[in-house]
């Protein structure tokens, strides 16, 4: 499968455009490329936007394998939670044989795991708008499958529930319910062996926003999975179907049946699609232009990522070879040695 995702940029003879020499100096050692006097930043057409003092990843500054704090989005349903580290406790029950209460001390006591990973709004790249809701970081906790297996879990637990310390009031059926933030994942992934309940995100206490002092992380899954403000892990013999499980979260897809026809199936949003984004485009000295970018995907790795100009042929993109973790982002580029001056469009895919 491929994603492709298409920026539209100016090349003029002078290059002396005033937002262009502004980005001039960003470096550029995040795609393996060294930065050399001279060489000038191409703005967007359309540059993405991000509301003043909220933290979106800025892609025409893509210089970091690791996402700036500042940079690094957080969201949250049911707002904020504060949740002191002194008296917290997290809960473990249901359907195991050991139900255990474990405060952060005793969590941190635990085997800590590290996984560098990159989290991803599933609303990212809805809209021109909202294009930047992705980060990569390392994060560190204790692995889940482990404890899950000290709990002892029943032979009908069929899935485990994560329910934040976030709530709010939720109508449903005409009446009012107090509903804290909660996701499911069945046995099978809940047991992967690079799932964590993380503590810290590079190398520091997560912050308030997330999900201090505890959160879930999956791999490879988008963010709406990674439980913040966790307190309670349950084990269970029927599907959670609360707002984030059945209503909220679905998608839609058309599929085609064998006979031509179209089936539309609904399911639970979970592994991150395959995606490209062109992130900069740089004049060398030499006249050569530089197209940069990042490709992630959710659990298959990205293998390639092919770059068109225009309605050219689609030509193959060096991917950057210096980081190789399985649920990162890969950053790739490709030299344009034959640029014309005028409006341009660049379209990037990955495989």
């Amino acid at each position: 499968m491929a994603s492709l995702a298409t920026r539209r940029s100016v090349l003029n003879r002078g290059m002396m455009a005033a937002a262009a020499l502004a980005l001039s100096r960003l470096p550029l050692r995040a795609f393996g490329a060294s930065e050399a006097e001279g060489d000038v930043a191409i703005p967007f057409l359309e540059p993405l936007t991000v509301e003043p003092g909220k933290a979106l990843l800025h892609w025409d500054e893509l210089k970091d394998w690791i996402t700036p704090m500042d940079q690094f989005y957080n969201v949250s349903h049911y707002g904020t939670a504060q949740v002191a580290a002194d008296g917290y406790k997290l809960e473990i029950g249901g359907l195991i044989d050991k139900p255990k209460s474990l405060s952060l001390d005793d969590i941190k006591q635990l085997p800590k795991k590290e996984i560098t990973a990159t989290l991803e709004c599933s609303g990212n790249g809805m809209n021109k708008g909202f294009c930047a809701a992705i980060g990569n970081a390392k994060w560190a906790g204790t692995p889940l499958a482990p404890l899950l297996k000290e709990c002892g879990v029943a032979a009908d637990a069929v899935e485990v529930a994560f329910w934040g310390a976030d709530k709010k009031s939720e109508k449903i059926r005409g009446a009012d319910y107090e509903q804290n933030f909660a996701r499911a994942l069945s046995i099978a992934d809940a047991m992967r062996d690079d799932l964590i309940l993380a503590y810290e995100m590079d190398g520091k206490p997560l912050s308030v926003g997330h999900g201090f002092p505890l959160r879930l992380v999956v791999p490879g899954w988008y963010g709406i999975t990674w439980v913040k403000w966790l307190n309670r892990i349950e084990l269970r013999d029927r599907r959670l179907m609360n707002r984030f499980m059945a209503r909220d979260y679905v998608t839609v897809r058309g599929e085609e049946q064998p006979d031509g026809k179209i089936a539309w199936k609904e399911s639970s949003v979970g592994p991150m699609n395959i995606k490209s984004f062109v992130a900069r485009v740089v004049k060398r000295k030499d006249g050569t232009i530089t197209i940069t970018g990042a490709a992630w995907s959710g659990l298959a790795p990205v293998k390639a990522v092919e770059v068109k100009i225009d309605d050219g042929d689609w030509l193959g993109a060096t991917i950057d070879e210096s980081h190789k973790e399985p649920y990162t982002w890969r950053f790739w580029s490709i030299d344009w040695k034959d640029a014309k001056a005028g409006e341009h469009t660049i379209t990037s895919r990955a495989i």
